[in-house]
Formats: structure tokens, C-alpha cells, sequence
């Protein structure tokens, strides 16, 4: 079922989620299929469950071909729950970011470039998986709502953050 996203200024954004302690249940299995179809509606590359109200360590990401990233490398499908990101070196990129509770913003945001990231998937299977670039920003950008954090926190310069039509007129024709 399509939730509504939740959007910056409610402080239910703003929390450190809880863990998830028991795994493939029907109240999980509930919970990722709700989140699929609101970020399938919205033409998303990831959810986190905190943005559709739900206070739980679970974020969901994976995307094809998608209008709203069409330079974009493919990224799996792929269920995450209580996961962890290492950092594998220094190296930060800056590039444009948007947010379903963010809607019709961007804002360029340094992230890691190189990222390990683990947890487990809906039946508490591990995960371990070395990544980079989009798929690393994504990873990266989703686990941010588990900890209350939403992209225009790690804008350094606001002059590079605005309307997604003002700041890219010519995508908008």
C-alpha cells in the first residue's frame, strides 16, 4: 500500500531509529511491501522506513533505469535492516542529491566514495557488500534517516542546494 512520505520539519525525521529485533514476520514482510509501492510511486531509489512513520532500522534501495537518476549505474534491490557503513578511505565526492521528504530539492552533498556495508536482509540473512559511487551515495544517503539525518544537514555550501527546477531549467522542459 503507497504511504504518504513524511517531509522535512516532522520531527519524526529527526529520530535515531530502533532496531530491528525479529525477522521475517508478516508485520515486516507488511512494512517492505508498503515501503516498495511508495517508493515505486514516487519514482524513488531508496526509502527508509522512518520517512513513511515507522521508528525501525530498515531501509530498502535498488533501481534500474529510473527518470529521476538517468545517468545513474544500475543498483540491486535490496532489503537492509540494522545496517553498518565502514568507510574504505578518505576520498569524498560532492554530487546532487534529492529526497522523497525533501520533494522538489536538490542539493550537492559530500558522501564517502568507497563504502562496506552490512546487516541483514528480511529473514536476518547477513549482508556484506564493498560499493561505490551512486550505489555507495544511495547507501549512504538511506542510512542517514535511521540516524535522524536528512541530506540538507551535510550541505556545506547553501549555495548549492535549491528548486530542482530552478537550479536544472533545461531537465524540466
Amino acid at each position: 500500500m503507497i504511504k504518504p512520505v513524511l517531509k522535512m520539519g516532522d520531527a519524526r525525521l529527526l529520530r535515531r531509529a530502533e532496531d530491528v529485533t525479529a525477522f521475517d514476520t508478516p508485520e515486516l514482510h507488511a512494512l517492505l511491501a508498503d515501503m516498495r509501492d511508495t517508493m515505486k510511486s514516487l519514482d524513488g531509489a531508496g526509502l527508509a522506513a522512518p520517512q513513511i512513520g515507522v521508528n525501525l532500522r530498515v531501509v530498502i534501495f535498488g533501481l534500474e533505469h529510473n527518470p529521476r537518476y538517468p545517468e545513474a549505474e544500475a543498483v540491486p534491490d535490496t532489503v537492509l535492516i540494522n545496517p553498518v557503513i565502514t568507510p574504505l578511505s578518505d576520498e569524498i565526492e560532492e554530487g546532487w542529491e534529492g529526497c522523497l521528504s525533501v520533494p522538489g530539492m536538490n542539493g550537492k552533498v559530500p558522501r564517502f566514495l568507497r563504502i562496506r556495508y552490512q546487516g541483514q536482509d528480511e529473514y536476518g540473512a547477513p549482508i556484506d557488500r564493498t560499493v561505490d559511487n551512486f550505489h555507495a551515495r544511495v547507501v549512504q544517503h538511506e542510512c542517514d534517516h535511521l540516524d535522524g539525518v536528512l541530506y540538507p544537514m551535510r550541505i556545506r555550501d547553501l549555495r548549492d542546494f535549491g528548486f530542482s527546477d530552478e537550479l536544472f531549467p533545461e531537465e524540466e522542459a
